[in-house]
């Protein structure tokens, strides 16, 4: 199975997705999160979860709720990362971020209805308790002080600042790919995998989460706004470290093949452990940075 033969479980959970924030009662509140919730993303962090589920030859649809819950923690990023104090960014996917479409509260307050709503919704799943233990406490750390929110801060520390390989590698490794990390955990952890499966699941991810922020910093310098939905050479107008203001576009491109390299490689590896693994469809993934 690949990516296009998928998609039956993509446009399913789009519909989840798309009716997940019924209960919420504040009108404005919630026009402000389904506006950032259905603003075009591509899905990667939920659609890695599941696919590692249906990979692994196990339900996908129990999934759902936990990989709802990995796309609130991501899109709650995104809306605070616009704001002004961080990013200051007023386009988002070819669209007014949140807080330009409505105001910059209303844009605090429906990023953190994301952080917290994301915690009830594997709270209230039918994933036994044990597994819900394991979803909560991971997810906590990979979007916490010492993963994503660490990044982020290791990122806004190194604007117009001379950084290192390894530490511009640390900082993505948590900004950007501990989410993506958190996705192929979630995946193995309902699938109830042993512990080689989870190891070399987390090498693949940590390896495409490299190549994903990698990706996207050549984005950042090569496409325009008609492409990418936001302004062309951002993260120089800031200042930011990246790895093409590190190493260049070709030494970039490079490093990107090197992560990819590394991605495949633990498939393979993965493969032999568990023989029956649909190795084509967590493959199809690399696509998105190639």
């Amino acid at each position: 199975m690949n990516i296009h033969t998928f998609k039956t479980t993509i446009i399913d959970f789009e519909q989840y997705l798309e009716n997940s924030l019924t209960t919420i009662n504040d009108i404005r509140l919630k026009e402000a999160m389904h506006y950032s919730l259905t603003n075009g993303g591509k899905r990667v962090r939920p659609m890695l979860l599941l696919a590692t589920i249906q990979a692994l030859g196990k339900d996908v649809s129990k999934g759902y709720p936990i990989a709802l819950a990995l796309e609130y923690i991501h899109t709650y990023s995104l809306i605070h990362d616009d704001l002004p104090a961080m990013d200051n960014d007023d386009y988002r996917r070819g669209k007014l971020t949140n807080h330009k479409q409505f105001d910059e509260a209303t844009a605090i307050l429906a990023g953190d209805a994301f952080n917290t709503k994301a915690f009830e919704l594997i709270c209230q799943s039918d994933v036994p308790d044990v597994q819900k233990v394991l979803l909560v406490s991971q997810l906590a750390i990979c979007a916490g002080p010492n993963g994503m929110i660490g990044g982020q801060m290791g990122d806004i520390q190194a604007e117009n600042q001379h950084v290192s390989l390894d530490t511009l590698k640390s900082i993505h490794a948590r900004k950007t790919g501990d989410l993506i990390r958190y996705a192929t955990f979630a995946g193995a952890v309902l699938s109830n995998a042993c512990e080689k499966v989870q190891v070399l699941l987390e090498a693949f991810s940590r390896s495409f989460g490299l190549a994903f922020q990698i990706h996207n910093d050549l984005k950042d310098v090569e496409c325009s706004f008609d492409i990418e939905g936001k302004i062309q050479g951002k993260d120089a107008i800031l200042q930011k470290s990246t790895y093409t203001s590190l190493l260049g576009i070709s030494g970039a491109r490079e490093s990107l093949f090197q992560e990819i390299n590394r991605a495949e490689k633990a498939i393979d590896n993965l493969k032999k452990v568990y023989p029956t693994l649909d190795s084509e469809l967590l493959l199809d993934f690399l696509n998105y940075v190639k």
